[in-house]
């Protein structure tokens, strides 16, 4: 036993140790979050642009100790994550790896910190804190959705759990509040409210959310709340056709695949504020999610729900993985597939979609920020469906299209400026950069550089030929950060 603790204290100070990815620069050097003076985008108080690379992590508080906890910081921060959706408990009683309770006496937290003992808060300080150090913010779903449709929490007791949250973590700079948690604004809304108004009225430092049910978005049931900053909605796990006998789908039918069109439908919500996707279709879970049989969902799938959402205009996007978001291991079951085929939350992080997610993110930070618009003018001529649509966003000189099947693309490059124009092809799954060379100022036919097996997903890449946005000897996008690109802007 000694040996086994002995090692599990030695990984915690490795990983304790390691440097970040700025050094000692963290986002919240920027200033707190804010919306854009656009209501697109979020931006820290000095003006650089925060673009939202989120991982699900939703079993993270209750299912790893110390070590594994700081280990999984780690690495999601070498991935280029800069976001760990959680939920701050599943359970009323939740119990963590340790067998601590989250509520030891009902909803009443005066004596939650009990000298000596290791409690289930002092885990949840632990991660924040670890996150801090990682220079990744934790967005906290407060509790899980089915919950309080099961009424175990009332009203009053929003209050006293709004209350103790707010006041435990209003000054850790890496706080987002996720209000919700996988279900409909309209059930005991007046809970989800209280809870929110409470964090509102002590918490003045973060902003705050409401994660929806899967083909919703937050904005049907609190477009006008003014204690919601920004917008989530959840495209949900199924395939197109996959309707599985919903009585009250909110979305037509054949276009669950569809993520784009929640960004846009959010919007006719007024007034606007920025919008993401909380939470797609999971790498490596069953497609529908309750069929162990059904076919699992790649790695290309998720690049596509990626770029597709953020082309249409969300200001970031989160991914998820079905063994990660469960923290699975050994001694724990799946509530999706089959046990014996689900790999681990460790194996699962050396899956090709965890490491992916970077690229997106690189190539939005790449460019000038604030002005991007989703564009669909880009594309000449009729445009295809579901798989076979490509999907354009740009800004004043650079246009970028995403096409998921490497079919051939009519590009119109008068959509921006420049009499000339420098094109590129991104391979969306190992991010390398093709020059392709520089072209007129016309309507142009593109087909796609073929680098990759499988699926040959892309990012066409075009600017004004005057700009140097990249050069035609790269072959990858390096790493962007905040602090470069607020310099870019002020240049």
């Amino acid at each position: 036993m000694k040996k086994i603790i002995a090692l599990s204290t030695l990984l915690l100070a490795l990983v304790a140790g390691t440097a970040s990815a700025e050094g000692n620069k963290k986002p919240w050097d920027n200033g707190k979050l804010k919306v854009s003076e656009n209501s697109r985008f979020l931006q820290h108080e000095n003006g650089a642009p925060f673009f939202w690379l989120g991982e699900t992590g939703w079993l993270l508080p209750e299912r790893t100790d110390r070590a594994e906890a700081a280990y999984y910081l780690q690495r999601v921060r070498e991935a280029g994550y800069n976001m760990v959706q959680i939920q701050v408990i599943d359970g009323v009683p939740a119990y963590n790896h340790y067998g601590q309770m989250s509520n030891i006496d009902g909803w009443n937290f005066q004596n939650i910190d009990r000298k000596g003992v290791y409690g289930y808060w002092d885990h949840m300080d632990y991660i924040v804190k670890q996150a801090e150090h990682e220079g990744i913010y934790i967005g906290m779903v407060c509790i899980w959705g089915g919950l309080v449709k099961a009424g175990l929490l009332s009203k009053e007791d929003a209050v006293k759990y709004g209350t103790f949250l707010a006041n435990r973590y209003k000054n850790s700079p890496n706080i987002v509040w996720i209000i919700g948690g996988d279900i409909q604004g309209d059930i005991n809304a007046d809970v989800w409210n209280t809870l929110a108004t409470t964090i509102k009225s002590i918490d003045k430092n973060h902003l705050m959310t409401y994660h929806p049910r899967g083909r919703y978005t937050s904005a049907k049931w609190f477009a006008k709340a003014p204690w919601l900053d920004f917008h989530m909605f959840q495209s949900g796990h199924r395939r197109y056709g996959q309707r599985m006998g919903n009585k009250d789908y909110p979305i037509p039918d054949n276009t669950e695949e569809d993520n784009w069109m929640y960004v846009d439908s959010t919007w006719a919500y007024k007034p606007i504020k920025p919008v993401i996707d909380a939470e797609p279709s999971y790498e490596d879970i069953p497609q529908g999610l309750h069929d162990a049989n059904e076919k699992r969902w790649l790695d290309c799938d998720v690049r596509r729900y990626a770029y597709w959402s953020v082309f249409a205009g969300s200001f970031g996007h989160t991914y998820g993985h079905n063994a990660i978001m469960q923290f699975l291991k050994p001694g724990y079951g799946t509530s999706y597939g089959d046990a014996g085929d689900v790999k681990t939350w460790y194996q699962a992080m050396k899956d090709p979609g965890f490491s992916q997610m970077q690229y997106v993110k690189r190539l939005m930070l790449t460019f000038p920020y604030f002005e991007r618009v989703p564009d669909q003018k880009v594309i000449s001529g009729e445009n295809g469906k579901q798989y076979n649509r490509l999907i354009a966003t740009r800004g004043k000189d650079y246009l970028m299209v995403y096409n998921y099947t490497g079919r051939d693309m009519k590009i119109d490059l008068r959509t921006i400026s420049g009499k000339a124009k420098k094109v590129f092809w991104m391979d969306a799954a190992t991010g390398h950069l093709e020059y392709i060379g520089e072209v007129a100022d016309k309507i142009q036919t593109f087909r796609p550089a073929s680098s990759h097996g499988g699926v040959n997903d892309g990012v066409l890449i075009a600017f004004d030929a005057k700009k140097e946005y990249l050069k035609p000897e790269m072959t990858i996008i390096s790493e962007q950060s905040d602090w470069k690109n607020l310099r870019d802007l002020n240049e």
